[in-house]
């Protein structure tokens, strides 16, 4: 069963909040980092990307880099921009997006829970990115970046968690520049905060990673690393119930068509998908369909074979396109590393594929429909591991919020 405890977290002052908050580290680069972070000493960049505060041609992993965000970090501290919480408290996060909202819980999992698979993964980490995220947290001795996690609802913890907002304030409310608004609460009467942590004992069997598998490695290396802190043995993170999340698509373009010309690429296809004309750019509408662009024209391919082996795997929308297409007419037989492929989260929308390919970047995309959370669970379940870039959540944490020292 899932092992969570509340935490001090380290926040800032209520009426710097949004100040504070930053996109998280992964989703920008250095420039768009330093240009988001201008004229703005709060922003949380400045510990999670503090590269922008270092010449431009700085090694990004180097020691100065991390020993810049422990000084950034510290500065936050002193001059009193960030506070320590006086007790340990379990906090609400409410974000909506689009009139639609989500809520998790912000609490500590055990490392302990991550080793046994009690936290259940479903892709593979790279080791260089978990060697970031180990040196930066060893050095600033502190977890900035939130793990988004997924369990299957249990009512009596949504009760819990909607009474809570229902009759108490949110010490954060705000809209960022996305139009993304964000809502935090702090739980900190204890006979709730025990009644959440025996629920998530005894009615939570496992709880699943969604977005943050490095982070989540990477704190837990760092936890053996640092055997004497109890702190250290617990990582920070958000866990949502399933029917508050949805996944996005993330789609796929295509550089070349392998020697195919068009009208051949569409002939071969034929063994393996109905294909229609469409006047429209096609979002997929239901498993085993897909969206295909190419030379102005839009078509929809659906799978012959109709239902897939029971395999959770095999079943997957990506492992029918790359089997069938990207493998078998493509020659993509390895997306992690082939250069011919590039990926598109569903969020910037089916005309960024239309623009990849108008441009002459590519030649072909096509628009996949989204993994459910329950396929999702069915294949962490399964101890198996998903093709790269098959899920993307939105909307995503904002850093700086809510950090855990360790």
């Amino acid at each position: 069963m899932a092992i969570i405890k509340p935490f001090q977290s380290l926040r800032p002052q209520p009426e710097l909040a949004q100040q504070v908050a930053s996109r998280p580290y992964d989703v920008l680069n250095s420039e768009e980092a330093r240009a988001e972070a201008k004229d703005n000493p709060f922003s949380f960049l400045h510990v999670t990307k503090s590269e922008i505060d270092l010449p431009d041609d700085i090694d990004t992993h180097s020691t100065a880099v991390y020993e810049k965000a422990k000084e950034n970090l510290q500065q936050l501290i002193q001059n009193g921009i960030l506070l320590k919480e006086e007790k340990s408290c379990y906090y609400i996060y409410q974000l909506v997006m689009n009139g639609r909202s989500q809520t998790g819980l912000v609490c500590v999992s055990s490392v302990e829970d991550y080793f046994n698979d009690v936290i259940k993964k479903h892709e593979f980490t790279r080791p260089e990115k978990e060697k970031d995220r180990i040196d930066h947290m060893r050095t600033i001795e502190a977890q900035t970046g939130n793990v988004f996690m997924a369990y299957r609802d249990v009512m009596k913890v949504n009760a819990l968690i909607d009474g809570w907002k229902t009759t108490n304030k949110p010490v954060y409310d705000f809209t960022a520049s996305d139009g993304i608004q964000h809502s935090v609460w702090v739980v900190d009467r204890d006979i709730v905060v025990n009644s959440i942590t025996e629920l998530f004992k005894t009615e939570v069997p496992a709880t699943y990673i969604a977005d943050g598998h490095h982070r989540a490695a990477s704190a837990a290396k760092v936890s053996k690393q640092l055997a004497d802190s109890a702190d250290a043995k617990y990582f920070l993170t958000t866990i949502f119930p399933a029917s508050q999340l949805a996944i996005l698509d993330y789609n796929r373009v295509i550089k070349d068509l392998h020697g195919l010309t068009g009208a051949k690429l569409i002939s071969r296809l034929q063994d393996d998908f109905f294909i229609t004309l469409s006047v429209e750019p096609v979002k997929p509408s239901q498993l085993h369909e897909f969206g295909m662009y190419m030379e102005g024209q839009w078509y929809i391919l659906t799978s012959r074979k109709g239902t897939y082996s029971e395999d959770p795997i095999g079943v997957l929308d990506i492992t029918i396109l790359s089997n069938n297409i990207l493998e078998k007419l493509l020659g993509i037989k390895d997306q992690r590393t082939d250069k011919r492929i590039d990926f598109v989260g569903g969020i910037r929308g089916l005309s960024e594929l239309e623009k990849r390919v108008n441009s002459g970047e590519m030649k072909v995309a096509f628009s996949l429909y989204p993994v459910t959370i329950e396929q999702l669970f069915d294949i962490a379940d399964a101890g198996k591991v998903m093709p790269p870039k098959s899920t993307w959540f939105e909307p995503k944490l904002r850093d700086g919020l809510l950090t855990h020292l360790i």
